[in-house]
């Protein structure tokens, strides 16, 4: 089989490190049967040891070369597609679901497992993608740029904590659970690299997502600067009469403050 060139308007980085492949699967510590995803197996150095220990695995993968390859494994549904343009709802889980149930009637639709080494010039977009179907979800680890992890997992009042800090935070649980070095990959991505394990909160609170991610958009356009130049301003326009200490600067206001001030501006039963 030809050699696989990497190719820079995928954002390739192929991982190679056996012990790092071997950490990463640990992390995830796929079971038999479970429903999961991967996104972006590239040359399959995580689908191998995953499919091994799952049966079955289903895969999404946009360059039409590498799924080429992916469909020649018995084991793999190889969905060949942009992640963004994926409902993850719809994903056909039934062969996998079946290895897990004994009787032939499932009575619940099992939610999906995704893991994926993400591209990390869209994996902002693919988080936010994926926000839209935490529900069909169980949880999600993700090889993405270090520097991306520590905002994500940033507490409030720190350098790191931004808006992605708080449109996934409110949803997710989240811990950094290992370091990925540069010379993992072929070829070597200039920055350092790192896994993140995401958990569904179970309970979430309930809020009007649409204009919470837009609240949260305005409280950070200008975050050196007081909210109540950007935000205080935006929630005067929204009639809001509610309370609020617009003498913070973004970074400074916990993620909870915000959900209580959306919870305010639009209470949800």
């Amino acid at each position: 089989m030809t050699k696989h060139i990497a190719r820079k308007r995928f954002g390739q980085h192929f991982l190679s490190d056996r012990g790092i492949i071997d950490a990463i699967v640990d992390a995830i510590h796929p079971q038999p049967g479970q429903p999961m995803v991967e996104i972006g197996p590239g040359l399959a150095a995580l689908t191998q040891p995953l499919v091994e220990r799952l049966g079955h695995l289903t895969v999404i993968e946009l360059d039409r070369d590498l799924a080429k390859r992916l469909r020649s494994h018995d084991q793999l549904t190889v969905i060949e597609s942009d992640v963004l343009n994926v409902d993850f709802s719809l994903i056909d889980i039934a062969q996998a679901a079946t290895k897990t149930i004994a009787n032939s009637e499932i009575t619940a639709r099992p939610k999906l497992r995704v893991v994926g080494n993400l591209p990390y010039n869209i994996s902002t977009p693919i988080l936010f993608h994926l926000l839209d179907h935490v529900d069909c979800i169980e949880d999600q680890h993700f090889m993405l740029q270090k520097e991306v992890i520590d905002r994500m997992v940033a507490p409030a009042d720190s350098s790191d904590f931004s808006r992605l800090s708080v449109m996934l935070q409110w949803r997710y649980a989240m811990e950094d659970v290992l370091f990925v070095p540069p010379e993992s990959f072929d070829p070597p991505p200039r920055v350092d690299s790192a896994v993140v394990r995401m958990v569904p909160l179970a309970q979430p609170p309930a809020i009007d997502q649409k204009l919470f991610s837009e609240m949260v958009q305005v409280a950070f356009s200008q975050r050196r600067k007081l909210l109540r130049h950007t935000l205080g301003r935006w929630l005067e326009e929204k009639g809001f009469v509610g309370t609020f200490d617009v003498q913070r600067r973004a970074q400074e206001v916990p993620v909870q403050d915000y959900l209580d001030l959306v919870q305010q501006l639009h209470p949800v039963a």
